[in-house]
């Protein structure tokens, strides 16, 4: 199944408290990270959030999530670099309220505490394009993880 990527996926990969289904009958299974983190499950965690059968409606599972890999990214020391000074501020505070009202998220992300998904990253330079070009910004750190979104 994982043959063609370049990466394995391993039981530390899988986040805590992330859903496991456990359906061996499903027809996605060799596809699905559900399915995959089950296999993957330590012999010792006997609980936790699960997919239950009912998700499996109509020929499709409604929680299905593809193994796959996502580059995330973090840290935004340059992208505001396109932005005229006299609308950084402005920019800065449109960039935080995406993520919620207060500072907190944002420096999570900042400092990579919590790592922006690919759709994030797009949100946060289409807000930025409406202050300059944005083709040549980009964020600090990048990573290939699996993508459990």
């Amino acid at each position: 199944m994982l043959g063609v990527m370049e990466k394995q996926l391993e039981s530390k990969d899988i986040p805590y408290g992330y859903a496991l289904c456990f359906n061996e009958e499903c027809q996605l299974r060799d596809t699905c990270l559900h399915y995959q983190a089950y296999q993957l499950k330590s012999a010792d965690r006997l609980g936790g959030p699960a997919i239950y059968p009912d998700a499996w409606k109509s020929g499709q599972c409604q929680r299905y999530n593809e193994v796959r890999l996502a580059k995330k990214a973090w840290g935004f020391t340059h992208i505001y670099n396109n932005v005229p000074h006299c609308h950084r501020a402005e920019a800065r505070q449109r960039v935080q309220n995406y993520f919620s009202r207060g500072c907190g998220p944002y420096y999570r992300y900042n400092r990579g505490e919590n790592k922006l998904s690919p759709r994030q990253q797009k949100d946060i330079m289409d807000i930025l394009a409406q202050y300059g070009p944005t083709d040549d910004l980009a964020f600090d750190h990048y990573e290939t993880v699996w993508d459990f979104d």
